[in-house]
C-alpha cells in the first residue's frame, strides 16, 4: 500500500503566511532543534532539590494562613483536609501530564512550548500571552501584599520606615508601596546572578515557611490533645455544609496549588530533565498537599469553623489557647511564604519571553543570553519593572481572578497536548529552507517518483503543517503508522490512511462535549430543558470520545516522540480528558468580570501577533518533511 502527499492547490509560491489562508496558525515546530542543543545558552545547573525548591516556594504563598479560615467558615466546615486532598489530586492530574511532557520536550516555555509542538502557533500564541499576564499579574499582586506582612512581623502597620511604609497620593487617589517596588527589584537582581544561586536562595526562604507549617503543626497538635480536639465535637458533624460545600471549598482551594508549572519553565536547566523534571514536579506538589492537609487538621480541630477568624485563622487559633507569641512564628513564614512566591512568579516569565522571541513571535530583544550568567538577562529585567511598576501603584487584587485564567487555559492545553502526542504525534518536522536542496535529494530517494517537478513542487510548499510536505510514494504505512485496533468492530471502519484525521476530530469533538457539558452545568440562568438537553449533548460526545480514544491502540510513533526514557502520564487517555474536565468547569466558573478583562488582554494579544508575530515567525518560510527523513537530510547537508 502507498500513500502520496500532494501539494495543496494555490500554495505552490510558499504564500503560507497569506491573508487568504489561515494554516500558518498551525505552524509546529521542533521539540528542539539540532542548533539550539548544540548552542546550549542556559546553564544546566538545576537538580532535584533546586526543583523542590521552586516548585514548593511557587506553590505555597501567605494565602494559606488565610484560605483555611475562609473556606472552613463558609463551605468546608472540619472537612477543609479532605476538600485540600480533592483539590491535590485534581492538581496531581495536570502534574502528571506536565511531568511527561516536561521530559519528552525540556526546553524552555513551559505549556506555550508544548503547545507550539503539540497543537500549533496559533493556540500556542494565545497561551504565551495568557501567562505573561498570569506571571505579571501574579508577581505584582504578591509583592504588594509582602509590605502588610513585614509590618506585621516588625510591630504593626505604623512600623515600618516612611520610604518603605504605604502612602496615599491625594491627587492622585492612590496607595503607593514602596517596599512591594523595592523588593521586586531586589528579587530581579538576585535572578540576574544565575538560576542556581536564585533557586538556592528561594530554597532558604522556603524553608523558613516550611519550617512555620511544621511548628504550626506539631505546636497545634499539641494543643488539640490537650484541648480535646474541639472543633470535632460539633453537633453539626464533620459536614456541616453537605457534600456539596466540601466540593465547593475543594474548588476554591484548588488555586493554591498553582505553582508547580513554574518547575517545568526551568526544564532546559535541568542537568537531568528526564529524571529529575518528574521527580521535581511530583515531590513538591506532593509535599505541599501534605502540609496544606496537616494544617487544615490542627486549625479546624483547635477552634469551631464557625469561630475561626477568616482574616488571621492560625494565630487566632493559637491565641484562643494562650500562645499569642506564636503569632511572630507565624508572620515570619507568611513572609517568607511570599518572598518565595514573588522568587516563584517572576522566575518563569524572562523565560516564557524568550522562547517566543526564540521563535520569532517577539522582538530578538527577549531571547538575548548573558554570557556569563547564561540568563535572559533582559527579560528578566524587563520583566522585574513592569512587576515594579505595578506593584508601586496598583492594587491588583481585583485583578487575581485573570491570574487563574492563564493558568487554566494552560493545564487545559497540557492536557489536550498529551492526547494528541498519545494518538497522532506529529509525523513531519518543519526544516529551515537553507536545507532545500538536501531535502530535494532525499526525498527524491524516498519517494521513488519518476516525476521530479512534483518533489520541486512539494518543496517549495513552505510555512505550513498541514499537508505541505514533500512527497512520499509507494511507503508501507504499517511501518509509519503501526497502529493495530484493540477492538476488531473498531477496525472495520478505520483503516491507516484516514486514522489521523477521525482520531484529530474525535479529540476535538470530545473537547467540545466537555466544554458544552461544563457550560450547561454551570449557568443555571438557562431554561432546565434546554439545559438538560445540553447536558445531554455534551456529556454523549465526551463518553463517545472516550470510549472510542479507550478502543484503540495508541500511535506507535509517540515511542519516537521528544526525548525518551522520562515519566508516562498513566490512565490516557481518561486522565488527560478528567484534567480538562475540571479545568473547564473552574474556567467557566471565574465569571464574567473576569472574561471580559481576559478578553481584552487576549485581544491586544491577537492584534501583536497578526501585525508582528505572524510575519515573524521562525517558521514562517520553514520546508515540512517526513520525521524519519530528517537525520538523513542533515547528513546529506554536510556531505555537501
Amino acid at each position: 500500500m502507498g500513500i502520496s502527499v500532494d501539494p495543496q492547490e494555490g500554495s505552490k509560491n510558499g504564500d503560507q503566511g497569506s491573508w487568504s489562508s489561515f494554516r500558518f496558525l498551525t505552524r509546529r515546530k521542533l521539540v528542539d532543534s539540532a542548533e539550539r542543543k548544540a548552542e546550549g545558552l542556559l546553564a544546566k545547573d538545576l537538580s532535584v532539590p533546586h526543583l523542590i525548591a521552586v516548585g514548593v516556594g511557587a506553590t505555597i504563598g501567605a494565602g494559606v494562613y488565610v484560605l483555611v479560615g475562609t473556606v472552613a467558615r463558609e463551605h468546608s466546615g472540619p472537612a477543609l483536609a479532605i476538600s485540600f486532598l480533592i483539590a491535590g489530586i485534581a492538581a496531581a492530574l495536570s502534574a502528571f501530564c506536565y511531568a511527561e511532557l516536561a521530559s519528552r520536550c525540556p526546553s524552555a516555555g513551559s505549556a506555550y512550548h508544548y503547545s507550539y509542538i503539540c497543537v500549533g502557533e496559533g493556540i500556542a500564541w494565545l497561551i504565551g500571552w495568557a501567562l505573561i499576564l498570569e506571571y505579571t499579574i501574579g508577581g505584582s499582586a504578591v509583592a504588594r501584599g509582602i509590605s502588610p506582612n513585614m509590618a506585621a512581623l516588625f510591630g504593626g502597620p505604623d512600623s515600618l520606615p516612611i520610604f518603605l511604609a504605604r502612602q496615599h497620593i491625594p491627587w492622585l487617589d492612590i496607595v503607593v508601596d514602596p517596599c512591594a517596588a523595592i523588593l521586586v527589584f531586589i528579587v530581579t537582581g538576585l535572578l540576574c546572578i544565575g538560576v542556581k544561586e536564585s533557586t538556592l536562595a528561594q530554597g532558604i526562604i522556603t524553608s523558613v515557611n516550611v519550617c512555620a507549617l511544621i511548628f504550626v503543626i506539631v505546636a497545634g497538635s499539641y494543643l488539640g490533645f490537650k484541648s480535646g480536639w474541639v472543633g470535632y465535637q460539633l453537633p453539626t458533624g464533620y459536614f456541616p455544609f453537605g457534600i456539596d460545600g466540601m466540593l465547593a471549598g475543594s474548588a476554591t482551594v484548588f488555586f493554591a496549588y498553582i505553582g508547580f508549572d513554574a518547575v517545568a519553565s526551568t526544564a532546559e536547566e535541568v542537568k537531568n530533565p528526564q529524571r529529575d523534571l518528574p521527580l521535581g514536579i511530583g515531590v513538591s506538589l506532593f509535599l505541599c498537599c501534605g502540609l496544606y492537609m496537616m494544617v487544615s487538621v490542627v486549625i479546624v480541630g483547635l477552634v469551631p469553623y464557625y469561630a475561626i477568624n477568616p482574616d488571621t485563622p492560625i494565630s487566632s487559633a493559637f491565641a484562643n489557647h494562650g500562645m499569642q507569641w506564636a503569632a511572630y512564628i507565624i508572620n515570619a513564614g507568611a513572609f517568607t511564604a511570599l518572598c518565595a512566591a514573588l522568587m516563584g512568579g517572576l522566575l518563569p516569565q524572562p523565560r516564557i519571553l524568550m522562547a517566543m522571541a526564540r521563535d520569532g513571535l517577539l522582538p530578538p530583544f527577549f531571547s538575548d543570553i548573558h554570557k556569563s550568567t547564561q540568563i535572559p538577562v533582559k527579560s528578566t529585567i524587563a520583566t522585574g519593572l513592569v512587576a515594579a511598576v505595578l506593584a508601586f501603584f496598583m492594587d491588583v487584587s481585583q485583578l487575581a481572578g485573570m491570574v487563574s485564567v492563564g493558568t487554566l487555559l494552560a493545564f487545559t492545553m497540557v492536557a489536550i497536548s498529551v492526547l494528541i502526542l498519545r494518538y497522532i504525534p506529529p509525523d513531519e518536522v518543519p526544516l529551515p529552507p537553507s536545507l532545500q536542496e538536501s531535502i530535494h535529494s532525499v526525498s527524491i530517494r524516498y519517494g521513488g517518483s519518476n516525476d521530479e517537478k512534483d518533489v520541486k513542487d512539494a518543496v517549495g510548499n513552505v510555512g505550513t503543517s498541514g499537508g505541505a510536505k514533500p512527497s512520499v510514494a509507494e511507503e508501507d504505512i504499517s511501518l509509519e503508522y503501526p497502529l493495530i485496533p484493540k477492538n476488531p468492530t473498531v477496525g472495520n471502519y478505520i483503516n491507516e490512511r484516514n486514522r489521523r484525521q477521525i482520531v484529530g476530530w474525535v479529540i476535538t469533538l470530545t473537547c467540545l462535549g466537555v466544554f458544552v457539558l461544563t457550560y450547561a452545568a454551570s449557568d443555571l440562568s438557562l431554561p432546565s430543558s434546554f439545559r438538560f438537553t445540553l447536558c445531554g449533548i455534551g456529556g454523549t460526545l465526551l463518553l463517545s470520545g472516550l470510549v472510542f480514544l479507550n478502543c484503540i491502540d495508541q500511535d506507535d510513533a509517540r515511542h519516537n516522540f521528544g526525548h525518551s526514557g522520562g515519566f508516562l502520564c498513566p490512565f490516557v487517555p481518561l486522565l488527560p480528558i478528567a484534567c480538562i474536565l475540571i479545568n473547564s468547569y473552574l474556567l467557566i466558573n471565574l465569571g464574567g468580570d473576569t472574561w471580559a478583562r481576559v478578553s481584552v488582554w487576549l485581544a491586544i494579544g491577537v492584534l501583536v501577533y497578526v501585525f508582528y508575530g505572524r510575519t515573524h515567525s521562525s517558521l514562517k518560510d520553514a520546508i515540512y518533511v517526513p520525521a524519519k527523513q530528517v537525520d538523513e537530510i542533515y547528513r546529506t547537508s554536510q556531505d555537501v
